[in-house]
């Protein structure tokens, strides 16, 4: 790959013709239309936090020095960048009145009213640019290793970067804009950010069973999306049916695993509403996560719940109980030992040698309370399970 190092090239070299989509939140155009600031390998505009962007133009301000900033040079001519575009964007929003920064005095300040010399400083300043040319392997494989702004690529903003094409960019179109109302749905059973490919990310691994690398490659250069936007609805479309309650623990599940083991299953969205609600509102159930998948899978795997144990508290006081009672008869303090017919009938066993038990079980609606509480030898509390 060959590289070379351009010194002369100004913010105002840059921003001439700079265009930014406030929908798609990205820069598009600068340098006179010459410059694609955000190709389709590149990760969507993250800097637009009130800090970031601010920090980018207080640098200039103070005259620092950005760092090295990277452009690819297509066949056509045309220039790409290649690393910078957090930086390039930041300056192009501000010197169109974006967003203000704050001067000394605690005032907002756009670009527009700031003194002409804070202007011309500005966008006089100069960038350190190496303008790269080679293949598409090669370009893609440098993007990879430089990420010189500190915030790593995400593992499908790298993805996208591979895999760049007529797929990337449709489904980009679909699933990494924030400002599209039907965001506000998804967000609320996918967890992450939206600009950071969090959306197509989970749209992606439902979609392909978890391969999503092998999937991203397979369709590269497909100009339908449908099958991933179709399966992506049907599984928030399934979601909304079975459960008619929304909680705040349903966002970030496994879903599309769930969806694909359980949909196929026939549900009663009331009385699913009913067991949700009865187990949210059980003080024994320790996660509240696992209770969707505990309904769905008609309520038999307790391990999901992390179902609460007794106390320490609670089980020496129905220890001392237990053995006071079993001594003054003369059996054991095991209710099982003692119905038995064997040498254990009468042993008196130590706190350490038993487990805290429900009478009855919870799962056939015994609660986690002391008065539901015996004590069994370590032997008949595994054997007796749910039972």
């Amino acid at each position: 790959m060959k590289t070379t190092l351009k010194t002369n090239i100004t913010v105002r070299d840059i921003c001439n013709g700079f265009v930014y989509n406030e929908l798609e939140e990205k820069g598009l155009y600068g340098l006179s239309g010459k410059l694609v600031i955000q190709p389709e390998y590149q990760r969507n505009y993250i800097y637009g936090d009130g800090k970031k962007d601010v920090a980018v133009i207080e640098s200039l301000l103070k005259e620092y020095p950005l760092g090295l900033i990277y452009f690819n040079e297509r066949e056509d001519g045309m220039l790409e960048v290649l690393d910078g575009q957090q930086r390039i964007t930041s300056i192009g929003r501000f010197v169109t009145d974006k967003f203000p920064i704050v001067d000394a005095h605690g005032v907002p300040q756009y670009f527009s009213s700031l003194p002409a010399n804070l202007q011309d400083l500005i966008m006089d300043s100069k960038l350190l640019i190496y303008v790269c040319k080679g293949t598409e392997q090669e370009i893609k494989e440098w993007f990879k290793t430089i990420n010189i702004e500190g915030k790593p690529l995400k593992p499908q903003e790298l993805l996208n970067a591979i895999y760049s094409g007529s797929f990337v960019t449709l489904c980009k179109e679909v699933f990494s804009k924030r400002k599209q109302p039907i965001m506000q749905k998804w967000q609320a059973y996918v967890s992450g950010e939206v600009n950071r490919q969090a959306i197509f990310e989970r749209a992606l691994d439902w979609v392909s069973k978890s391969d999503i690398e092998g999937y991203m490659s397979r369709h590269r250069h497909d100009t339908n999306i449908d099958p991933i936007k179709l399966h992506f609805e049907n599984v928030i479309q399934w979601i909304e049916s079975v459960f008619p309650t929304y909680y705040d623990q349903m966002c970030g599940l496994e879903w599309g695993r769930l969806y694909d083991t359980y949909h196929t299953n026939p549900y009663s969205p009331s009385a699913v509403d009913a067991d949700v609600a009865r187990l949210f509102a059980d003080g024994s159930v320790e996660d509240k996560k696992g209770i969707f998948e505990y309904v769905l899978g008609g309520k038999k795997d307790t391990k999901l719940l992390n179902i609460r144990i007794f106390s320490k508290a609670d089980k020496s006081t129905v220890y001392h109980r237990q053995t006071a009672a079993a001594k003054a008869k003369g059996e054991s303090n095991c209710p099982l030992c003692a119905i038995g017919h064997d040498a254990n009938k009468s042993k008196i066993w130590k706190l350490e040698e038993m487990d805290a038990d429900h009478v009855t079980a919870w799962s056939k609606g015994g609660a986690t309370s002391i008065a539901n509480c015996q004590m069994l030898c370590k032997t008949h509390n595994r054997a007796k399970g749910n039972k």
